[in-house]
């Protein structure tokens, strides 16, 4: 008897702010560039990509590959798409070691 393995979207488990930021928040803390542009990916999946490209003017197929696992996404990319998210960045002071 083999295995079957069904492959699901990680945007269907994030379907409110609060786990969305919750998840983006954690991203940006981990400093890992990948994670964070899955992480904005994720949630602009959950919100719906055709959405983003209508109100960023970002095609949906760049903003798929841009905000991928593997993607590298320029402020360029993140900035509109943040503000698609009604979501902003925020700077402080880094905790001493």
């Amino acid at each position: 008897m083999g295995t079957n393995i069904k492959m699901v979207d990680t945007a269907t488990l994030f379907r409110s702010d609060e786990d969305q930021v919750h998840l983006i928040r954690d991203a940006l803390a981990s400093g890992d560039a990948h994670y964070i542009a899955h992480a904005i990916g994720v949630v602009a999946r959950a919100r719906g990509l055709s959405d983003m490209e209508r109100e960023t003017g970002i095609k949906r197929q760049t903003l798929h590959k841009a905000l991928s696992s593997d993607g590298n996404p320029t402020l360029e990319t993140i900035l509109p798409v943040l503000k698609a998210l009604n979501l902003q960045l925020d700077v402080h002071q880094a905790k001493a070691a």
